[in-house]
Parts: structure tokens; C-alpha cells; sequence
């Protein structure tokens, strides 16, 4: 899965969950041994669904951070080469841009 995709994953979840919560303060009024336990079940869904999101952000943070060092040394041990993709790069952008 992209970075891109996690990172909505993770939105969505979060999403998810706040309105989970919500849903609960709205029916904790509400009686009734169904209601209960599909609040119960609900709890420990939500409990479930926020420990997967940490873990899945915190393994998103740590991807992006490897992703950075490897990147910078890639940099430090190469200038050259990265000045000469940074030149291609800005080379590109003044074409297109004088294109218009």
C-alpha cells in the first residue's frame, strides 16, 4: 500500500472512530439488553480499531523516517549526482513553464 493510501487509511479510521464515539455518548441513555451489549461491542471494536490505527501510524512515521535518512545519505554521499538531478529537474520546470 502507498504512503498516500496509508495515510488515508489512517484518516478514515480516525473518522471512523470519532463517530463511533459520538454514537455511543448519543445512546448512553438508552436501555435494554441489546442496546447494551451492542454498545459493549461497539467499545471493544472501537478499543480494537484505535490500537491498529497507532500501529499503523507509528509504522507509517517510522517508513517515512527511513525513507528520509536514506535519502539524506544518498545526498551527502552523492552531490554531484544530486545536483545534477536537482539542474534536470529546475530544467524541465523552466520548460514547460515557458511553454505556456
Amino acid at each position: 500500500m502507498s504512503t498516500e493510501g496509508s495515510q488515508k487509511l489512517v484518516s478514515d479510521l480516525k473518522v471512523l472512530a470519532a463517530d463511533t464515539q459520538e454514537l455511543l455518548r448519543a445512546t448512553a441513555e438508552q436501555s435494554g439488553e441489546k442496546v447494551n451489549a451492542a454498545r459493549d461491542k461497539a467499545r471493544v471494536a472501537l478499543a480494537r480499531a484505535q490500537a491498529r490505527v497507532a500501529a499503523a501510524e507509528a509504522a507509517l512515521a517510522d517508513r517515512a523516517c527511513s525513507a528520509t535518512r536514506t535519502t539524506d545519505d544518498y545526498a551527502h554521499g552523492h552531490p554531484w549526482a544530486m545536483a545534477g538531478v536537482v539542474g534536470l529537474f529546475a530544467l524541465a520546470i523552466g520548460f514547460i513553464a515557458g511553454r505556456r
